[in-house]
């Protein structure tokens, strides 16, 4: 029997039939690509990096893309969640960014699109704590097998941690997709899931017990791994060329192809489990996702609990009250009951700050010596009459030669600056060993110009007049700083 499911419309395939398929089509071949690294989750700056090297797309800037993934997410090619770190300021929380997976569906498509360019490939899952413990025992392996062995086991072994690590991953989309759609968060709303909170909550703790037990061992195991480069990377090329031979049998096998491939699914499991570059790793966010949704399980229970039952409860214990003031055989009656159902209407509290004669968590109040408190009156022309005995210090030195030293401090970093200036030209690709504190002032200076719309020249905290030469650069370019490589587009400042 056909489904009613075929008279509904399928969105998912409106991006291989537009006037910006092309553009599209490459979008969600490189989320697709990553997927089957076992990266799951891309930033648009992630996909911008891989897409600019695509033929055609030299003039395609990060804000086409973020629109076009604003489309591809209309039409159910991809799920967008906020980055869970916490933010301090609202600026901070507006600035979140994005992180795209792509959808069932679409990779469907996809594998459909690659068979017929004559390529294919599978995927299943399941939920279970016996994963994680499984793909943390059969890591621990890999620490230890000889690798100068045939292969055979080496490529089992490999095999067996890819498709744990595999199922492990769809599990974390099943569950954090779950949860984060309207139909769920109508579901909880509901006295029909109060029946099941508790045991669902439970589950979902035992879920989070597994991940802390296990994360810092698998983490432990990846830091072994990286202590010798050279036979983890041995590791790799005796896998895929294990496949060659024995599995692949395939005169058209790719076998760089297949290292980027295997490279990058160990380069997923390592950022599942370990920080890099500052982001935070799935592990982490799984946590934090779960407590949430275990927060908000709880809140929307209690609301229909105090909805159902609050009510009627607190309608009882009003009537009761009103009977027994009703009761009360005088106003004096009424007063003395009032002062102990809704206590002293007008209250203020009185606090010393001195020492206590004991520490004592047993002693009472009444039974330490009171502290005596001068009160002044409160107005204006008060004032106490007495002498001053105190000897004011002349810090006025002190003040002059600080501020010498800062107008010091202040002309060598200025005197530092200008010395990446040639020609009243400050040329990106040129700088090189830079420190933090200098590339915070030049990224300052370009964030003002980029902001200025009309690309006037702007007057940095030096007293120069500045302004942007190639306001979209084509290329990026690689800094060498002393705290690391950074990556940006190939601008130029030219002061006046």
């Amino acid at each position: 029997m056909i489904s009613t499911n075929v008279r509904k419309r399928v969105t998912e395939v409106n991006y291989l039939n537009t006037d910006n398929t092309w553009r599209y089509r490459n979008i969600i071949r490189i989320a697709y690509i990553n997927y089957e690294k076992m990266k799951y989750w891309l930033y648009a700056e992630e996909i911008y990096d891989e897409i600019i090297n695509v033929q055609g797309f030299n003039s395609y800037t990060l804000d086409n893309l973020k629109g076009d993934l604003e489309a591809l997410k209309s039409w159910g090619n991809f799920a967008a969640i906020q980055d869970t770190k916490r933010t301090t300021t609202i600026e901070e929380f507006k600035n979140r960014k994005f992180r795209y997976q792509i959808s069932y569906a679409t990779i469907e498509l996809e594998r459909t699109l690659i068979k017929i360019e004559a390529a294919s490939d599978g995927m299943r899952g399941s939920l279970e704590i016996s994963l994680i413990e499984r793909f943390r025992d059969t890591l621990k392996k890999l620490e230890k097998i000889e690798i100068n062995n045939n292969g055979k086991d080496l490529f089992s072994l490999w095999e067996m941690l890819n498709r744990d690590f595999k199922h492990l991953n769809e599990n974390y989309q099943d569950y954090i997709s779950k949860f984060f759609n309207p139909k769920t968060e109508e579901l909880l709303k509901t006295t029909e899931f109060l029946i099941y909170k508790e045991s669902f909550i439970k589950y979902l703790r035992e879920f989070i017990k597994g991940i802390q037990i296990n994360v810092p061992q698998i983490q432990k195991s990846i830091e072994i791994l990286e202590e010798d480069t050279e036979r983890l990377d041995l590791c790799i090329k005796k896998i895929v060329k294990y496949e060659k031979n024995t599995i692949a049998l395939n005169a058209d096998y790719n076998e760089n192809a297949r290292y980027e491939i295997n490279a990058g699914r160990y380069m997923s499991m390592k950022e599942w489990f370990v920080a890099i570059k500052g982001r935070t790793p799935m592990g982490e966010q799984i946590l934090e996702s779960t407590n949430g949704i275990i927060r908000k399980i709880t809140r929307y229970a209690l609301q229909i609990t105090e909805i159902n039952y609050g009510g009627g409860n607190r309608l009882v214990d009003y009537r009761k009250l009103a009977q027994i003031f009703n009761n009360t055989k005088n106003i004096e009656e009424a007063h003395k009951l009032s002062s102990l159902v809704f206590g002293v209407f007008n209250t203020r509290h009185i606090v010393c700050n001195t020492e206590r004669e004991t520490e004592s968590i047993n002693s009472s109040i009444f039974e330490e010596n009171p502290t005596v408190v001068t009160i002044t009156p409160s107005r204006r022309d008060y004032g106490r009459k007495t002498a001053s005995t105190a000897i004011v210090k002349n810090k006025s030195e002190e003040k002059n030669k600080k501020g010498i030293e800062v107008l010091e401090k202040r002309k060598k970093e200025e005197e530092l600056i200008e010395s990446y200036i040639k020609d009243n030209k400050l040329i990106f690709r040129n700088l090189a060993g830079i420190s933090k504190e200098e590339r915070i002032i030049f990224l300052t200076w370009l964030s003002k110009s980029i902001n200025d719309k009309s690309n006037s020249w702007i007057r940095n905290e030096y007293g120069k007049s500045y302004k942007i030469v190639n306001l979209k650069p084509k290329d990026n370019i690689k800094i060498n700083c002393e705290d690391g490589d950074f990556t940006m587009p190939d601008y130029e400042i030219v002061f006046k």
